[in-house]
Order: C-alpha cells, then sequence, then structure tokens
C-alpha cells in the first residue's frame, strides 16, 4: 500500500512523532488515518508520562484580558529549556491556558488540568499538555495561575 507524504506529513505535525514511526504505524494499520493517530497520540502520552519527573525550570507567564476589560487571568507554563519556551507551540498553549482559566476560573493547577477544554470540549486541558509534551520532548508544567475579577 502506498501512503502519501501528504498523510504523513499531517500526521507527523499531529502527533509530534517522528516520520519513519508515523509511516511504520500507517502501514500497520492499512493507512486507517484515524486509527494510526490514535496509536501515535497514545504513544505520546506514555512519553509525556515519563518525563514528569524532568526539572522544569524555564518557561514564561502569560495573561489574557477578557474583552471587557473585567476579568484578566495569568498563567505560569514550565518547560525545561527556554528553546522550548520560545517554540510558537508552547506560546500558544499558555495563551489557551490563559484564556481557560479568564473563562472558568480555576483556581490551582490540578483543577484547571481536569477542565475540559473551552474551545475543544473532546478534550481536557490535560490532553493539551501531554500533546504538547509529546511533539516538543519536554516536560511542560502548568505553575501558578491567577484570576482578577472588577469587583470580586
Amino acid at each position: 500500500m502506498k501512503i502519501s507524504v501528504g498523510t504523513i506529513r499531517k500526521l507527523r505535525e499531529e502527533t509530534g512523532a517522528p516520520v519513519i514511526r508515523v509511516k511504520k504505524v500507517l502501514e500497520e494499520v492499512s493507512g486507517n488515518y484515524k486509527r494510526a493517530f490514535e496509536i501515535l497520540q497514545k504513544e505520546g502520552f506514555e512519553k509525556a508520562e515519563k518525563r514528569a519527573e524532568r526539572a522544569t525550570s524555564q518557561g514564561l507567564v502569560t495573561t489574557y484580558t477578557h474583552h471587557s476589560g473585567k476579568i484578566v487571568s495569568v498563567v505560569e507554563l514550565l518547560c525545561e529549556t527556554d528553546f522550548v519556551a520560545r517554540n510558537e507551540l508552547f506560546k500558544n498553549l499558555a495563551h489557551d491556558l490563559a484564556l481557560q482559566v479568564a473563562s472558568l476560573g480555576a483556581k490551582t493547577p490540578k483543577e484547571l488540568m481536569g477542565q475540559e477544554f473551552i474551545k475543544d470540549p473532546t478534550k481536557k486541558v490535560e490532553d493539551l499538555v501531554k500533546e504538547v509534551i509529546a511533539k516538543t520532548g519536554e516536560n511542560v508544567r502548568v505553575g501558578r495561575i491567577f484570576r482578577v475579577e472588577l469587583g470580586e
């Protein structure tokens, strides 16, 4: 069975898995994209679990201000290296987490991780973080979070 380069590229971008692994899994499942995605995502999440104990001394602090100007959130997102902290994927995750905190008001990182993601309720916030871990190869964790609402 011939698997297109476009299919391999798309699946690699979505899962962060190496090209050779993506091709091999697609061949194993006879080109079934959905099944290959599930297998590669599971493998990525397993790798994320193994990285959970690594030190996270780099990262960034991101803010989000609601369009009304009456709610603001601050999220500290941590990773292992400054290189990953400057990565677009990491920055986008930080922004999405700040939006999540402003919208749903989690008080702790643990509470935040258990919430359904506001932009895609089929995913938990924890899944978003694990996806970034799988794609970057580094431990990523949520540090401190704050939410301030006018008059609260």
